[in-house]
């Protein structure tokens, strides 16, 4: 017989095991969700400092307000209120190059070139190369359209990272390319807090095929609170009546 596998969760008539421990006596009350979340990722514990910094991630990425993913999952939720799992995710599938994708495309930019030219120290020189090469290109994590004279999230996740000793090559990288890029690009541009997520957890040693996945995961909590405050205070009704009252029939164009 053919047997699978697995080191994570497996059960029997009288246990649950998760990651080799029991999940009801050494697990259950004992092990936050970041730090689970982390280790079933890794299937390796995390330390202290480095579930402080993913779970400054997953707070840092878990709602930005009336966005398009916030707005798809409460007018999914207004047509199909029967179908929470609907709303969520409709707008988790909003997550894409412009709405959370960013902190995956950061990770796996800056794993790129650190992959090439590590080791490294001179990281101004290797982000003042780096930039160059990209020509025309857009920089994922170099820009935010709301905050455009610093985003608040910046500071504070390379702050924790220094507190906790886990400032890697990426996030490295990344501050070069926030303090060169001007003398390029002849003007200031803020790196944003999705792209800094995006080195954090890429230096964290996360893999990048999954980075958007912890966007992901920090944006479904964000998503069920736009939906509990929907309930309190509902406006996808607004939304949708504000578009249908101002829908203006046209003539079809011709290409």
């Amino acid at each position: 017989m053919t047997v699978y596998e697995t080191a994570l969760g497996a059960s029997t008539p009288d246990t649950i095991t998760l990651l080799g421990q029991d999940l009801a006596r050494d697990v259950m009350g004992t092990v936050g969700f970041g730090e689970l979340a982390f280790w079933l990722a890794t299937q390796r514990r995390p330390s202290p400092g480095e579930t402080r910094l993913f779970e400054a991630v997953l707070a840092a990425l878990a709602d930005h307000g009336f966005t398009p993913t916030a707005i798809v999952s409460r007018l999914t939720f207004l047509s199909a209120p029967d179908s929470v799992q609907g709303a969520l995710a409709a707008g988790l599938l909003g997550g894409g190059s412009r709405f959370l994708g960013v902190t995956e495309d950061a990770g796996r930019f800056l794993n790129a070139v650190v992959s090439a030219h590590a080791p490294r120290e001179d990281w101004d020189a290797l982000a003042l190369e780096t930039i160059r090469a990209q020509g025309k290109a857009r920089i994922p994590g170099l820009g935010h359209h709301v905050h455009k004279n610093g985003d608040p999230r910046t500071p504070r996740l390379f702050e924790i990272a220094e507190e906790e000793g886990l400032v890697g090559p990426h996030l490295s990288l990344f501050a070069a390319i926030g303090r060169v890029h001007p003398q390029v690009l002849g003007r200031t541009l803020p790196l944003n807090g999705a792209g800094t997520c995006g080195a954090v957890l890429a230096d964290l040693g996360l893999p990048l095929e999954l980075l958007r996945g912890f966007a992901l995961l920090a944006r479904t909590a964000g998503l069920i609170g736009q939906l509990a405050e929907e309930l309190r205070n509902p406006v996808a009704n607004q939304i949708f009546l504000s578009v249908d009252e101002n829908t203006r029939s046209v003539a079809p164009v011709e290409e």
